[in-house]
């Protein structure tokens, strides 16, 4: 019986999480595209509007960054959706960089809930603090995506063996 406890510790050690080139790069391009067009709506949302003649005027750049928002966010549901049964599974199953993963879930969850009652529960006196739920969560996630990232490559089984 020890024998196949070592076993199953031993493949569950072994289970490879990372990611397809391909699948990385869609997944880091979007996540980026993300976030630039969330930027670019803040910055244009908060320090490029001017005064008009009818009082503050929206910047031309401000319903363009939200539309590339919008799109980057359909393509971030799906790449989410192709992580669940192979990346996020398997890590499940080999219980590794479980706390960071779980955060990860956790503020896609928030920001998915936040975006959508953005645009479908939200009334004009409750959208600014709405929007500021999901800019601020927004921002937390670009740091805790990029940790994610550094501490699951820093689990990896070859990394771990090299250091002993």
């Amino acid at each position: 019986m020890p024998n196949s406890t070592h076993a199953a510790a031993h493949a569950r050690d072994h289970i490879n999480l990372r990611l397809e080139r391909w699948h990385r790069h869609s997944v880091f391009l979007t996540s980026a595209l993300l976030m630039a067009s969330g930027v670019a709506w803040l910055i244009a949302r908060h320090f490029l509007r001017t005064a008009g003649e009818f009082g503050e005027t929206i910047h031309p750049s401000e319903p363009w960054a939200m539309k590339l928002h919008g799109g980057a966010t359909m393509a971030m549901l799906f790449f989410l959706g192709s992580l669940m049964n192979g990346h996020i599974r398997r890590a499940l199953h080999g219980s590794r960089n479980r706390i960071s993963g779980w955060a990860m879930m956790i503020t896609l969850s928030v920001l998915t809930f936040t975006g959508f009652g953005l645009y479908y529960l939200a009334g004009e006196s409750d959208r600014p603090l709405w929007s500021a739920a999901h800019w601020i969560v927004g921002l937390a996630l670009g740091l805790l995506f990029a940790l994610h990232v550094v501490l699951g490559r820093r689990s990896r089984p070859a990394r771990r063996a090299s250091a002993a």
